[in-house]
């Protein structure tokens, strides 16, 4: 029985990256309420520790700390390359300024304004902040071959980019919430992110 749901939950998950799927999900609120209920149980609130870790240190937690400090579904999305459910995390809808960082390292990976709504449900940019902070692999799990993206210091696992975005750089950079932190515009200075301030400015869109 275990080996069905097994087989059932890695179906359900290849065809959530379709565009039948896509398209399912947009017009099916029943179906995302569900979603949505099943992500509350496993933790969908973001929680974050004010000790566990300095973001412009770049520094990586033990296994220990991350178990204390990061929800059952954080954890599984960043250390057991997991998929939240779309439509019900924390960033797929957020249209505030700033920037998101690694919720584990804190390095600097993706900008509102390269955010864009693609109507998968997770949150989706079509670049990042920079290639340094990010590296990519191929990603065969699941009977597909995609393109996974992790974090390059802590190595998160954040999510998957694909070949279908917008205008300039035709890439879908879609991302799990659980794997973020979002920092406003007016609290990156505070934060330590002053330098990335530039991203904001009409000439660095």
């Amino acid at each position: 029985m275990k080996k069905i749901y097994f087989f059932l939950f890695a179906l359900s998950t290849i065809t959530l990256y379709s565009k039948s799927e896509i398209i399912y999900f947009k017009h099916n609120k029943n179906k995302i309420q569900l979603n949505c209920i099943l992500n509350e149980k496993e933790g969908r609130t973001m929680k974050i520790s004010k000790d566990a870790w300095k973001e412009k240190d770049y520094k990586i937690p033990s296994k220990e700390i991350l178990k204390e400090n990061l929800t059952p579904l954080q954890y599984r999305v960043t250390q057991e390359d997991g998929t939240e459910r779309p439509f019900c995390n924390e960033y797929w809808d957020n249209t505030e300024e700033g920037i998101y960082v690694d919720i584990i390292s804190g390095e600097p990976l993706f900008s509102s304004t390269h955010k864009y709504h693609s109507g998968t449900g997770w949150p989706s940019f079509y670049k990042p902040i920079s290639q340094k902070h990010i590296t990519t692999k191929e990603d065969k799990k699941l009977f597909t071959t995609r393109t996974e993206v992790r974090s390059a210091v802590a190595g998160t696992h954040l999510g998957h980019v694909f070949d279908d975005g917008p205008l300039p750089t035709e890439q879908r950079y879609c991302l799990n919430s659980s794997a973020l932190k979002f920092i406003p515009k007016n609290e990156m200075k505070k934060d330590g992110y002053e330098e990335y301030l530039y991203l904001f400015e009409e000439d660095n869109n």
